[in-house]
C-alpha cells in the first residue's frame, strides 16, 4: 500500500532538492510545494517511464571512480589549457568509436556524462542500439590507449557499480 503511494521516494526526494535549489528560498511554503511535486511527479511517472531495476553495488568502487573523475578533470583542464595556448597547428582532433560493453541505462548515462565532462572530449553519438559510441577528441595521441583509459578507469567500474536486477 505504501509502495503505491509513494512509488519512488528517491526520486521524490531529488526532486525537492532541485525544487529548493531552483527557487532558492527553503521557506515551509516551498519546502512543502516541494514535496507535493516531488511525490506527484513520482506518482505520475510511476513504472510506465521508470528505468530497467538496477542495484548499486561497491560504494568503495563509487568512491574511487569519483576520485578518478575529479583527478582526471584536473589533469584533463591543464592539458587543454596548454594545448588550446599554445600552437593551434598541433591539435590534432579526431573522432574516435568506443565499443560499449555497459548494458544498464544508468550507467551508459554515467559513462556519457564522465567523457562529456573531461575537457578535450566530447561525446558526439550514441549508436542506436546503444553498443558504440562516437567520441571527438581534442587531441588524440593514441586512439588505442584512450580507449583503454576510458574502458578501464570508467567503463569496467561502472559495469560493477550498476548491476542489473531482474525485472
Amino acid at each position: 500500500m505504501l509502495k503505491r503511494w509513494f512509488p519512488h521516494p528517491w526520486l521524490s526526494l531529488v526532486l525537492l532538492i532541485i525544487w529548493l535549489l531552483l527557487v532558492n528560498d527553503f521557506s515551509a511554503a516551498q519546502l512543502l510545494l516541494g514535496a507535493l511535486l516531488g511525490w506527484g511527479i513520482a506518482l505520475m511517472v510511476g513504472q510506465r517511464l521508470w528505468l530497467r531495476p538496477v542495484s548499486l553495488r561497491r560504494p568503495d568502487l563509487m568512491a574511487r571512480l569519483a576520485a578518478h573523475v575529479l583527478f582526471d578533470i584536473v589533469h584533463a583542464n591543464i592539458e587543454v589549457a596548454m594545448l588550446v595556448l599554445g600552437p593551434t597547428g598541433r591539435l590534432r582532433p579526431a573522432f574516435i568509436q568506443l565499443p560499449l560493453d555497459v548494458e544498464h541505462e544508468m550507467a551508459l548515462t554515467a559513462l556519457i556524462s564522465i567523457v562529456s565532462l573531461s575537457p578535450g572530449t566530447l561525446c558526439a553519438e550514441l549508436s542506436d542500439d546503444r553498443r558504440t559510441l562516437l567520441i571527438h577528441v581534442l587531441h588524440l595521441r593514441d586512439e588505442a590507449a584512450l580507449a583503454d583509459t576510458i574502458k578501464s578507469r570508467y567503463e569496467a567500474p561502472l559495469k560493477e557499480i550498476f548491476v542489473c536486477l531482474p525485472s
